[in-house]
């Protein structure tokens, strides 16, 4: 049996701890599982040629199974989107408790700013 590569896709950064795949390199090792195993190698073998774990990989099959590269960009351009939206609204929450405070903090800095200015007239309030 002749012996596939599976050293495609690693980063030079291997000393951090848990290095993510984008998802071509899913889609392609998932494709490699396939092809292994249609070979007759066992599931476990086949994993650890890839260089994956058995939970990583019904992760991966769970969200990418049956995907091709095609349907990738709407993929990511649907995450991007997510993303971006995720932040719009943890902003405008943001604003909106700003909003929700600034009656009272305005009002206790007016308050201040009148009792600063009539203590510097002379006058108390």
């Amino acid at each position: 049996m002749r012996e596939v590569r599976s050293d495609f896709g690693e980063q030079e950064d291997e000393g951090r701890a848990g290095k993510r795949e984008n998802p071509e390199d899913i889609v392609i090792k998932l494709r490699l599982f396939e092809v292994l195993h249609g070979r007759g190698l066992s599931m476990a073998d086949a994993l650890r040629q890839i260089g994956i774990s058995q939970h990583t990989f019904y992760r991966w099959r769970k969200q990418y199974g049956g995907m091709n590269r095609a349907q990738l960009a709407p993929l990511t351009d649907l995450e991007r989107e997510n993303t971006r939206l995720r932040r719009a609204v943890s902003d405008l929450t943001l604003a909106k408790l700003i909003l929700a405070e600034a009656p009272r903090g305005v009002k206790g800095i007016s308050e201040t700013v009148r009792g600063t200015a009539s203590a510097l007239n002379g006058r108390s309030p």
